[in-house]
């Protein structure tokens, strides 16, 4: 019996919301059109529709958007219940978490069994600066029904270090919740999403925020789409299923393990066992490295 592993991606539109409640009872609406995922990803800040609860949002400056912090009691136990409730494991996006340096940019993986593992955004995009927002100092994979999975947010899909160490630790699928102001910004992310997926020999999980909100609110550029390898077992173009565009929406695919270990293995490129073979060479030139 192939072992498989059920993953969505809840590709959520930022609305303006008079309440915890009315923004809560949003999620619930995006998740139950995913009944039959083990695993959903929603996009990355999440809960930035929550700053829109002040009447007088549009007067805020950005740097004010911290202010969602507030809800992270509420944030979590939603989501532990949902998680609960559903028997999923939810990536529940990221979501702006107050810390004794600041705010960091967090996503937490929610768990049926009460489970709630936490990732600190370890590469934050120039923008956030302007968020008060520091960095992460740890990356980590965690096992779903024999499956390891492992989580990078947005920019961090972008750093080819990131999502190597995590294949190195054991990550054979990799949850990169996102949020791209710009059209060049998704495909950004997008594209490295799917060189991630390449030289790797990972499935990627790529899901972004939708937005049409004013300022001081940024636009969210989005399609949610579950990426491979490029190979013969594969799509020619790596995608395995993609939502519609910058519509809330939700998508979910069957991931065959399996298949993806024997790619590792019998591939016309096995990138994931290439990438060491030449570890002479890359040590003789590490001093250039940045």
């Amino acid at each position: 019996m192939s072992r498989t592993l059920t993953v969505a991606a809840a590709q959520l539109e930022l609305r303006e919301v008079d309440s915890f409640d009315a923004w809560a009872e949003q999620v619930r609406d995006l998740l139950d059109r995913t009944p039959d995922a083990r695993v959903v990803v929603l996009p990355e800040l999440v809960t930035e529709s929550l700053f829109t609860i002040d009447a007088d949002w549009r007067s805020h400056e950005i740097a004010q958007l911290t202010r969602i912090s507030a809800y992270t009691d509420e944030y979590v136990a939603l989501f532990t219940a949902e998680a609960a409730r559903r028997d999923q494991w939810i990536l529940a996006g990221t979501h702006l978490v107050a810390t004794p340096g600041g705010h960091e940019n967090v996503a937490f993986l929610f768990g049926p069994g009460g489970e709630v593992h936490r990732h600190a955004k370890t590469h934050i995009f120039p923008a956030e600066a302007d968020w008060d927002t520091g960095e992460g100092d740890e990356l980590a994979v965690h096992e779903i029904d024999g499956v390891t999975v492992g989580i990078a947010i947005c920019y961090e899909a972008e750093i080819p270090e990131v999502c190597t160490t995590l294949t190195a630790m054991g990550a054979e699928v990799l949850l990169v919740p996102s949020y791209t102001f710009t059209e060049a910004g998704f495909w950004r992310v997008r594209h490295c999403a799917a060189a991630r997926a390449i030289e790797n020999q990972v499935y990627v999980v790529h899901c972004p925020t939708v937005s049409h909100l004013d300022a001081p609110l940024a636009p969210g550029w989005a399609q949610a789409s579950v990426l491979s390898p490029c190979d013969l077992v594969f799509p020619a173009d790596g995608v395995l299923v993609e939502a519609r565009t910058n519509e809330q929406d939700a998508i979910t695919h069957v991931l065959d393990l399996d298949v993806l270990a024997e790619n590792r293995r019998t591939g016309a490129a096995t990138t994931h066992t290439d990438r060491g073979r030449r570890r002479d060479l890359y040590e003789k030139y590490a001093h250039l490295t940045l």
